[in-house]
């Protein structure tokens, strides 16, 4: 039995090869599957009604349109909504939409679990188990989309895994959702958060690929990082940070950087000074986080009086920042508190 095509794996030249190849088709029929897959939300191609009776029967035996199963949906009472996914193979992430101002912002999971063992984090405590393919991951999106019968406005590489460490995957899924004749979601639109894999920061800036970048920092020297983030003793702030340069030498693009606040960790008045000098001569932004607490966690929240003096010090170091407002905490969806579920 001839092997089934995975649709969502299909960037538009690929479904143009295979409707025109395996099928004898016009090429415009590439068109018209891709605008109900990505634009009506129609995965079914008996529903596909400007195809033939015929031609929907062939293309249901031979292709398979399948975004992933959806086995639980919490919502939170700010109206953040988190999805817990199931994949052809009985593996599981989970994902989050969050609404704000009207906008919604898909915050998509790049990999079942995560290898980086953050020791804030929620995600690699069940460890690693496999990479998601590009289908995989737009199919959260897609999943999402239907789910909230409306568009989906900004996309963030930022739920479960590394994205850098999933890169071809990844990028993949980024041109599916950004091509005009699919999605069309504009590239200013997307944001990869990274743990600081300098390869891939490099490889964003070489692919020319116009994303935004967020890179999860949490502490202005090595000596703390480290024992926060295992990663950072393969790439060292230095080495972090030389690879930003080069981005922004190559982009002239502002990166976004993320500081969680630990109490009595990372959140003392001389960090702040620390981490203004750290970033200096870079274009950014810094977003303080108040911790989300994860169960069995030793970390504490920051105070607000803490965080509000770290605040303080930036803005006198006239460094632009924000502290961001939690969202959706009260159903483990905000940062750092999603997971691996076991089936």
């Amino acid at each position: 039995m001839e092997e089934l095509v995975m649709g969502l794996e299909l960037d538009y030249d690929q479904w143009t090869e295979t409707l025109t190849g395996k099928f004898g088709l016009q090429r415009y029929r590439a068109d018209q599957i891709c605008q109900w897959i990505y634009q009506k939300k129609i995965f079914d191609f008996q529903e596909m009604t400007n195809l033939s009776k015929e031609l929907r029967g062939k293309l249901a035996d031979a292709v398979m349109v399948a975004p992933p199963i959806l086995t639980r949906e919490e919502t939170s009472k700010d109206g953040t909504k988190k999805y817990l996914w199931q994949f052809h193979d009985g593996e599981r992430v989970e994902s989050v939409l969050l609404s704000q101002e009207g906008r919604l912002t898909a915050c998509l999971s790049t990999q079942v679990g995560c290898p980086l063992a953050c020791t804030f984090c929620a995600s690699g405590e069940g460890g690693f188990v496999r990479d998601l393919s590009g289908g995989e991951i737009v199919g959260q999106f897609l999943a999402m989309e239907k789910l909230a019968g409306r568009d989906i406005d900004n996309v963030v590489y930022m739920g479960m895994g590394e994205p850098f460490l999933n890169q071809e995957s990844v990028f993949k899924s980024i041109k599916i959702l950004n091509e005009p004749k699919m999605r069309g979601l504009g590239i200013r639109r997307i944001t990869i958060s990274t743990a600081g894999i300098v390869p891939g920061i490099l490889a964003l800036a070489e692919a020319q690929m116009p994303v935004k970048l967020s890179v999860s920092l949490h502490a202005p020297n090595d000596r703390l990082r480290s024992k926060l983030m295992p990663i950072n003793k393969k790439y060292p702030l230095a080495s972090l940070l030389e690879a930003l340069r080069r981005y922004q030498s190559a982009t002239n693009d502002r990166v976004t950087f993320e500081y969680l606040m630990l109490e009595g960790v990372n959140d003392l008045p001389e960090y702040a000074y620390e981490l203004a000098a750290l970033l200096k001569g870079l274009s950014f932004y810094i977003n303080l986080i108040p911790y989300n607490q994860v169960e069995g966690s030793k970390y504490k929240r920051s105070s607000a009086g803490r965080i509000k003096a770290f605040s303080n010090i930036l803005s006198q170091l006239n460094i632009e920042h924000e502290i961001r407002r939690e969202r959706g905490s009260d159903i483990n969806a905000a940062c750092g508190q999603l997971k691996r579920i076991s089936a």
